[in-house]
């Protein structure tokens, strides 16, 4: 992928107002830790990550998104209504239909004959969304365009805290500690064509990306039920009562037993086997991260991504200026640098006090980056992504 028309304008971002440091969460583990005998501080020493950000609860994703947006906007001479696309790009997601994106536009209040639709790749939901507006600039269809996102880590880490406590073995301590990474935040990035007279954007030069599907099941969130609430919800009072009188008559059923057969006259011994809970409290998120397998095939896929990327924009490797890496913790930092034989001090990191934010890691640390003057005008930057699949994706701007 190569371009000659995009510049990315700007990236605003916004950060949620509740700080959870890891302390915080191991105080609330601390049963399972001396079940198991785990000294605290090993959260932070396994991690590198000292705080993440939650939104209060009950915090709409949209909304989020619809602030980074105009902080986006605010920095640009673009208007909502000079945006002729907007993708809405998280893991997190307000409904199965219709796109959160639509949310956001509402917000904003874009024009009518925008494209509003959502697009999902894990954490490189973000990256995806900026090829597809380049995309869409390159082919002139359009001149200004938006990716937009807002991830929330407080639900999953929150149940993931439970069944921690539940299940109080070190298979679970290590299984879950990917999931303690998450935090949250929202970030939009707004890109064009170069024709609204900002003097200060940032030229995508082109990008690369690699596959390794064979490893999509190293990584997932997703939601499940467990065979107890299927059952239960297969086999509920109402749904018995309702094939008995199919396949008798029902007059045959004395008007007693069906009495006795409601949810609220059920002897105790029936009830006790009975559904407790309506379907979306039967259904749960769960994550699932084998972290040594993904640390493992992530970093040669890195690699290959890597060798892929400086050839196609044709850059060797001590040309690279800057990068911007995907936040998960210390120790992928450090063996994708090394990897790639990038040096430390090229290389702009949040995860300590952000930790793990899904889709919005790369652009909200390229905007913390550009804010601190880590990322200078003419650098050569690279933004390298990945995300469960495995899928890597590498983009080359001219700042």
């Amino acid at each position: 992928m190569k371009y000659s028309r995009v510049q990315m304008e700007s990236i605003g971002y916004e950060l949620p107002p509740v700080v959870v440091t890891s302390e915080d969460l191991e105080q609330r583990l601390m049963p399972m830790y001396d079940t198991l005998h785990i000294a605290p501080g090993q959260l932070e020493a396994l991690t590198g990550i000292s705080e993440r950000r939650w939104w209060e609860k009950g915090h709409i994703l949209s909304d989020g998104a619809a602030v980074a947006a105009r902080k986006a906007l605010e920095q640009s001479n673009v208007d909502a209504r000079d945006i002729e696309a907007l993708i809405y790009t998280g893991v997190c997601r307000e409904n199965f239909e219709p796109a959160t994106a639509c949310a956001v536009a509402a917000q904003l209040g874009v024009s009518d004959d925008a494209n509003i639709y959502d697009i999902s790749n894990a954490c490189l939901g973000v990256m995806n969304g900026i090829i597809d507006i380049a995309n869409r600039i390159e082919l002139k269809q359009i001149r200004a365009g938006m990716v937009v996102s807002c991830e929330t880590s407080r639900e999953i880490i929150e149940i993931m805290i439970e069944r921690m406590l539940n299940k109080r073995t070190m298979d679970m301590f290590t299984n879950s500690l990917a999931t303690l990474t998450g935090g949250s935040g929202a970030a939009a990035v707004l890109l064009t064509d170069g024709s609204f007279d900002n003097r200060e954007t940032h030229r995508l030069i082109g990008g690369v990306n690699q596959a390794a599907p064979e490893h999509h099941k190293l990584c997932r969130w997703g939601v499940t039920m467990t065979p107890q609430a299927i059952g239960d919800l297969m086999f509920s009072p109402d749904k018995l009562l309702a094939a008995i009188d199919q396949v008798m008559e029902p007059e045959v059923i004395p008007s007693v037993m069906k009495d006795v057969m409601t949810s609220d006259k059920l002897p105790p011994a029936l009830a006790s086997i009975m559904p407790k809970d309506s379907l979306p409290n039967a259904v749960s998120e769960i994550m699932q991260t084998d972290s040594v397998a993904v640390l493992k095939h992530g970093a040669k896929l890195g690699v290959k991504t890597w060798g892929a990327f400086l050839s196609k924009m044709g850059w060797a490797r001590d040309q690279v200026d800057k990068v911007i890496c995907h936040q998960v913790g210390e120790g992928h930092r450090d063996t994708i640098l090394k990897e790639l034989g990038i040096a430390p001090e090229k290389d702009f990191s949040t995860y300590k006090y952000l930790g793990n934010i899904g889709t919005v890691s790369v652009p909200l640390t390229a905007a913390i980056a550009e804010q601190r003057q880590f990322l200078r005008k003419g650098d050569r930057v690279g933004f390298l992504g990945i995300g469960s699949g495995l899928n890597c994706l590498m983009l080359g701007w001219e700042w």
